[in-house]
């Protein structure tokens, strides 16, 4: 990889305004580096929409991005230009044991990241795990809020836009896929994200659970009664978002990711 790598962000929207938000952000993060921002406006499929960003791009990091998140770090691009020298994917929460059609399936201590979410008149930090600082290795899956892979992690992994010819479960196909086939994937939990979306588990989600464990059949092995159904962590409320990058420190989360692991 070059010293200083070109950066392809591939962001599938529908929404102007959304759209416009995210590539601000990532304009901000990556200003001084080569990059450039792809829209696909008119994706079948989120995996149709970023095989199709692959396609285009023409990057050394491809970074898959929410229209609805926003990324708060100035050394953004230096940790991860150094780290794609170590990892093949990288994200931002996800599981080192994957058993079911969610990422967080396995529940504690098997989860790990941080993510902050708004709402209403706050901001949830949710902290899932913080075994390791800055970046914890041995993941199996990640949240496809923001995936960002080699360019040859993407293109011979690629996405499934047949099975999940959908908005669903794509992430989970692709960096499975990835771990099976031997990358390394890691989750950054020093670079402050926030995802204004927390999921959507409607009767969409469970037809392509059914095409997720029908393809990785090893997924059928755990019992059903072992599942955790809901993500478990520890939550913090923050009035603003100051307040939220204060706390986003490795004293503060790995204490907290201690006490999750304790009483896990």
């Amino acid at each position: 990889m070059n010293a200083q790598p070109r950066f392809s962000v591939i962001i599938c929207s529908i929404d102007a305004w959304k759209f416009t938000q995210a590539r601000l952000c990532y304009e901000r993060l990556l200003a001084g580096w080569p990059h450039e921002i792809i829209g696909i406006h008119d994706a079948a499929s989120l995996a149709e929409g970023y095989n199709r960003g692959i396609s285009r791009s023409r990057g050394d990091i491809l970074i898959f991005s929410h229209d609805d998140i926003l990324i708060i770090d100035p050394d953004f691009a230096a940790k991860i230009s150094a780290r794609m020298q170590t990892w093949a994917i990288l994200g931002f929460a996800g599981t080192d044991r994957l058993i079911a059609d969610f990422w967080f399936g396995a529940g504690l201590p098997h989860l790990h990241g941080v993510v902050a979410h708004p709402g209403g008149t706050h901001f949830k930090l949710s902290v899932f795990g913080v075994s390791d600082w800055p970046v914890i290795g041995n993941i199996q899956a990640v949240d496809g809020m923001c995936m960002i892979a080699r360019r040859e992690t993407a293109e011979a992994t690629g996405f499934d836009a047949f099975t999940f010819d959908g908005f669903h479960l794509y992430d989970l196909d692709f960096s499975f896929a990835a771990h099976r086939a031997g990358h390394e994937i890691g989750v950054c939990c020093d670079i402050p994200v926030f995802h204004a979306s927390t999921g959507d588990f409607d009767r969409k989600h469970q037809q392509y659970a059914e095409r997720l464990l029908a393809k990785y059949t090893e997924l059928k092995e755990t019992p059903p009664e072992q599942i955790h159904r809901e993500i478990a962590g520890r939550d913090a409320l923050f009035r603003d978002h100051r307040a939220v990058i204060a706390a986003w420190r490795p004293d503060v989360l790995q204490r907290v990711g201690t006490a999750i692991r304790r009483y896990a």
